[in-house]
C-alpha cells in the first residue's frame, strides 16, 4: 500500500490487526463544529472468517435498534460488505470506555431479544434473510472476548 487512499479502511493493513477489536477510525467535524466518530468494530479476523449474512442482517437489526435504547448520539450502525464487522457512528460524543460499555450493553440485550426487530417485507429489503440464533452466537462469541476490545493490532500486549 503505497498511496493514501480516500478510504480510511483502505489504508490500514488488514493483515496486521487481530479481531476482535473496537478501534477509532475517524473523526469528522462538520461546518456547525458538530463531530462525528466511526469506530471499526471487528468481530472476525479479516481474510479468514466472515460472518453469514443471514445473521450479521439480524445482528444489524438488532444493534440498529437496541443501541438506541442506551444512547441518543448513534447516528449509524453498518455492517461492513466484508461481512467481518461493523462500523459506529456518533455524533459528539468520544469517550472511548463508553463507545464499549455501549456496544456491551447493547449486545447483551440481543442475546434475550425474541425476535428480530423489524423483520418483515413491510420494514426490511430481504426480510426471508435473517437469523435470530446467528446474530445471538455472533453477539456471544464478541461478548467473551471483551478483554480483547482495546487490542488492536497483532504487536500489541
Amino acid at each position: 500500500m503505497s498511496d493514501k487512499m480516500n478510504v480510511e479502511s483502505f489504508n490500514l493493513d488488514h493483515t496486521k490487526v487481530k479481531a476482535p477489536y473496537v478501534r477509532l477510525a475517524d473523526i469528522k467535524t462538520g461546518l456547525n463544529g458538530d463531530r462525528i466518530h466511526k469506530y471499526d468494530m471487528r468481530i472476525c479476523q479479516p481474510n479468514q472468517e466472515h460472518m453469514e449474512m443471514p445473521a450479521l442482517h439480524s445482528l444489524e437489526h438488532l444493534m440498529a435498534e437496541l443501541s438506541r435504547n442506551h444512547s441518543d448520539r448513534i447516528v449509524d450502525i453498518s455492517p461492513m460488505g466484508c461481512q467481518t464487522g461493523f462500523y459506529l457512528a456518533l455524533i459528539n460524543h468520544d469517550d472511548y470506555e463508553d463507545v464499549l460499555n455501549l456496544l456491551q450493553k447493547t449486545l447483551e440485550d440481543v442475546l434475550v431479544a425474541n425476535e428480530v426487530p423489524a423483520c418483515n417485507e413491510e420494514q426490511c429489503g430481504w426480510a426471508a434473510s435473517h437469523s435470530l440464533e446467528g446474530a445471538k452466537q455472533i453477539a456471544r462469541g464478541f461478548l467473551a472476548k471483551r478483554s480483547e476490545w482495546t487490542r488492536v493490532f497483532v504487536d500489541e500486549a
